[in-house]
């Protein structure tokens, strides 16, 4: 089992059970390979949890770290700063913004849900219709893109509001952090009330295996009966 050093820095999981209920509360980011008739390029966003809305994005040919922190200080001088980032890269810069830093935690891997939905998107719905070749084409690819996805693209999950629409108003969006390893802990999620209005409610989650096993008991008990 490898160690971990002792001066590189552990940060927790700050997300667990807690509500996403308004813009620029909690952003995060991730890195997509697109393959080109000619090679291939890095595509890296930095999106808000709450409305879908990409905040910033960038291409690269290689893996430097300069290009994913050019578009993390661009989201940044846009939109302001999040409460907490998750994310455990751009350490420097969140440390110098005062911005929480949350890396993902045991059971947490649908926490880049958000991004790996846009992802799907960017390349089901640009990428692969227009099979791009040099980065140039890419690039102004991706500029409309993205600029159709953002104020153009209604998500039914906002409301049927554009991700650019939800980030200002905050009126339709959210996320529910589901802890799966507190299934029987109450957890307070967000619901959406109205168009205007967000709710915190308490939900009992039940555990998954304890109701399949009492769904098969049943069915067994009910063949028998039929019998």
């Amino acid at each position: 089992m490898s160690a971990v050093h002792p001066k590189h820095k552990v940060y927790l999981y700050l997300l667990r059970g807690v509500p996403v209920v308004r813009a620029n509360q909690v952003w995060s980011t991730d890195i997509a390979y697109v393959r080109l008739h000619r090679g291939f390029a890095y595509l890296v966003a930095v999106i808000d949890w709450f409305s879908r809305r990409v905040l910033s994005w960038r291409i690269s040919n290689s893996m430097e770290a300069a290009f994913c922190v050019d578009c993390l200080e661009d989201a940044l001088r846009a939109h302001g700063k999040p409460e907490v980032f998750n994310s455990e890269v751009f350490t420097g810069v969140l440390k110098r913004e005062d911005i929480a830093i949350s890396i993902d935690g045991r059971g947490r891997a649908y926490d880049n849900l958000f991004v790996e939905r846009l992802w799907r998107s960017v390349k089901h719905q640009d990428v692969y219709l227009n099979g791009y070749s040099p980065m140039g084409e890419l690039l102004i690819g991706l500029t409309k893109y993205f600029a159709f996805y953002n104020t153009e693209y209604p998500h039914q999950s906002l409301g049927n509001q554009t991700p650019q629409e939800d980030h200002k108003t905050s009126n339709g969006g959210g996320a529910m952090i589901v802890d799966k390893y507190r299934a029987k802990e109450r957890l307070t999620v967000a619901l959406l009330s109205s168009v205007t209005e967000i709710e915190d409610v308490r939900i009992q989650s039940e555990s998954a295996i304890p109701i399949a096993k009492t769904g098969a008991a049943q069915s067994s008990r009910e063949k028998s009966s039929a019998t």
